[in-house]
């Protein structure tokens, strides 16, 4: 491999992983754990969650986010939405409980987040954005071809 691609590969692979390993640190400091961090996230995207919802955005094993969901269900945290469950797959809902614990983790995310952005400027987030999803494309367009 070319020596100044093989520098750019490095240089986006350890930023992502920095840009995980904040939100890892941010859970941490919240007591919760980086897959409970991302249920709450997709909640806060979508209003519930199920399980393939959250492997497939985050490509995580499906028994991994089963333990989170099972856990946040035996906490009280989430409930069974049948409303917004199709078929085989359930979506599930925080809980009055739920909502109480999650209010406070998902304001401290969104203030940090939103401060990051106003650092940043909306426009180049929006650039960010395209190109980290256009190289995803790519890469697993890449993948595919060369199996």
């Amino acid at each position: 491999m070319d020596p100044n691609t093989l520098a750019l590969l490095n240089d986006v692979n350890r930023a992502i992983i920095k840009f995980r390993g904040i939100y890892s640190q941010w859970s941490n400091a919240h007591g919760i754990s980086y897959n409970e961090m991302l249920v709450l996230y997709t909640i806060r995207e979508k209003g519930f969650c199920t399980q393939k919802q959250i492997c497939d955005s985050y490509l995580l094993p499906r028994q991994t986010i089963n333990n989170v969901i099972t856990g946040m269900r035996k906490n009280g945290m989430l409930k069974f939405s049948p409303e917004n469950s199709v078929g085989r797959e359930k979506a599930f809902m925080l809980t009055e409980q739920g909502e109480a614990y999650a209010h406070p983790l998902v304001d401290s995310m969104s203030r940090f987040e939103e401060q990051a952005v106003a650092l940043l400027g909306d426009e180049k987030l929006t650039a960010l954005t395209a190109l980290m999803l256009e190289y995803d494309q790519a890469l697993s367009q890449s993948m595919q071809d060369v199996r």
